[in-house]
């Protein structure tokens, strides 16, 4: 019946994409669903995909080892990273009318800027798709009890989502979200509730949650540990803004007024939402005899090991219907993200005569290479934990897009050579600091890197100008549909 379920669940999706698909007839459909979701799409495409692998499984598993302040990043930082676009963001780009990110970046600082950001974005994106395609391995592996490996189950999974994604594009994406985030939330909630109940009530739950001190959420000790402790919270806090997933989500409401809202909401519900599978796992941890071994072997397995032992048939097809949902989401909006940047704000510049057919077929087929790139990526680094990928996945827009995005929109002092300093000194003092295990155990590298950017933005605005500031010098390519 589960594995009937599961398979039933994947051709739906399939369907619901392919149907949404239908919608698509020009680049601007495919991008951002011809700026024109309603507000109740806007706000579960953004719950949805943010909710994903790392959430269901892998801040559950940090939950047990540092408590609340070991998920600070994921989902507290993230979840505010919503509510932020929608309160400082999500207004001033809407107006701006463009399909990327990065066609804010040519159009204030220049094509320089535009080709640097765009790249720092995209290739920020292999961790956070890696993590889901290497949930989806795990799904079908532990659906298979063993039969389809954990690569095989990365192949079928990601396959799945690239069907829907390559042709519907951003329809789909918005489409299939909306039915995703149903699941997540019904199917979760149920298991909650079972959960509470064989670990007898939720506040048993709660206050062995306290006894273990998981609680505890600022840092106890000196500087050091809250240098640490601010660099985790901002690294997806700040690193999401600049992103072409969050950006599409804003680009694609039917007014300004919903694409200021859909986050503000959307990143509230998300937060909330997402300390449902902490009390999941923490009332598994009560109940379940084979604990000790499962936290021994993986963390990340509690939960799911929790379902398939202890819960009836009927809870199980709702948990893997969630987490396939949660899974599926946030795979599908992070392959379209990347590859829309891809075309609009490289292939286009070496390719400015493009018409927007040719421009569409372009993401498409740019959809299906990173899908391949990625894929790739995720089986090579098969052992890694998921909340790693994605931990480490946003220092990179973090200290190389994030200062130029919010001095452009915020300091109309900011220039392009302060923005190309902040990109060169953000990126190249956090290498420095990755390289060198020393400086790193001094003071945390994404800190140290938005510093630097911070440094380079102000002193290449305010010195003599050396190179020629190119804001509003370099508009839309012609012929988009933006």
């Amino acid at each position: 019946m589960l594995v009937s379920f599961i398979v039933l669940y994947m051709l739906v999706s399939v369907a619901v994409g392919l149907y949404a698909a239908r919608r698509v007839h020009n680049t601007a459909d495919y991008a951002v669903a011809g700026r024109s979701l309603p507000l109740a799409v806007v706000i579960a495409t953004t719950f949805a995909t943010w909710f994903g692998s790392e959430t269901v499984m892998g801040a559950p598993a940090v939950f047990i080892e540092g408590g609340l302040g070991g998920v600070v990043e994921e989902p507290i930082g993230s979840g505010l990273c919503l509510v932020l676009v929608g309160f400082f963001f999500a207004r001033k780009l809407y107006q701006q009318n463009i399909i990327t990110l990065g066609d804010y970046y040519r159009q204030r600082f220049g094509r320089v800027v535009e080709v640097l950001c765009s790249i720092i974005i995209i290739f920020s994106y292999l961790g956070w798709v890696a993590a889901q395609i290497t949930a989806l391995g795990l799904v079908f592996n532990l659906l298979s009890q063993g039969a389809i490996s954990l690569t095989w189950g990365m192949v079928i999974g990601t396959a799945v989502v690239l069907l829907y994604t390559l042709y519907g594009g951003m329809w789909s994406v918005a489409l299939t979200d909306f039915v995703q985030m149903i699941i997540i939330v019904l199917g979760l909630l149920a298991i909650a509730w079972f959960a509470a109940g064989m670990a007898g009530g939720a506040g048993k739950v709660i206050e062995y949650t306290a006894r273990e001190g998981k609680f505890q959420f600022w840092p106890t000790g000196g500087l050091k540990e809250w240098l640490f402790f601010i660099a985790a919270a901002i690294t997806m806090m700040l690193g999401s803004i600049p992103q072409q997933d969050v950006f599409q989500r804003v680009m694609s409401s039917n007014s300004v007024e919903t694409a200021r809202r859909g986050p503000i909401i959307g990143g509230s519900l998300y937060i909330l939402f997402a300390f449902v599978p902490m009390f999941i796992v923490m009332a598994g941890l009560m109940v379940m005899p084979e604990a000790g071994a499962v936290l021994a072997d993986d963390p990340q397995k509690v939960l799911p090991t929790l379902v398939m032992k202890h819960m009836p048939v009927l809870l199980q097809v709702a948990f893997f219907g969630a987490l396939l949902s949660a899974i599926m989401s946030t795979a599908s909006a992070t392959l379209l993200a990347p590859a829309t940047t891809f075309v609009e704000n490289i292939l286009r510049n070496l390719r400015p005569g493009m018409t927007d057919a040719h421009t569409l077929k372009a993401m498409r087929v740019s959809v299906l290479v990173f899908t391949i790139c990625v894929l790739t990526y995720a089986i090579t680094m098969e052992g890694s934990s998921i909340f790693e990928l994605v931990s480490g996945a946003y220092q990179v827009p973090l200290v190389g897009a994030f200062v130029p995005l919010a001095f452009g929109v915020y300091w109309k002092r900011a220039t392009t050579q302060g923005a190309l300093l902040a990109v060169v000194m953000g990126i190249g003092v956090w290498l420095l600091f990755v390289a060198s295990p020393m400086l790193n155990e001094a003071f945390p590298q994404q800190l140290a890197g938005v510093l630097a950017a911070v440094a380079g933005m102000l002193f290449g605005s305010l010195a003599p100008q050396w190179l020629p500031d190119h804001k509003d010098k370099a508009p839309h390519y012609e012929g988009s549909a933006a």
